[in-house]
């Protein structure tokens, strides 16, 4: 990931542009502080694999709670219960 400051960023923003349609991510820092990250537009439709990785690992962990559970009552009335 490339990491550029605000001034330099406004001043060379069509070969970033060009360099995030490519792939890649470029951050971009204020007084060496990150405040923006410049990514393609399809780049949020596939998450991170850290972060598909730890969905993942939450989604087992919530089967496992939810195993054997009851709600005591049927989806429909759960639902209605909690509409109520």
């Amino acid at each position: 990931m490339k990491t550029v400051a605000v001034f330099e960023a406004k001043n060379r923003l069509s070969e970033l542009l060009a360099a995030v349609a490519l792939g890649e991510e470029i951050t971009i820092t204020r007084h060496g502080a990150p405040v923006a990250r410049l990514v393609a537009l399809n780049a949020g439709a596939q998450p991170a694999p850290e972060q598909r990785a730890h969905v993942s690992a939450v989604m087992r962990h919530l089967r496992a709670v939810g195993a054997g559970a009851e709600l005591g009552c049927t989806v429909p009335q759960a639902i209605q219960h909690g509409r109520d």
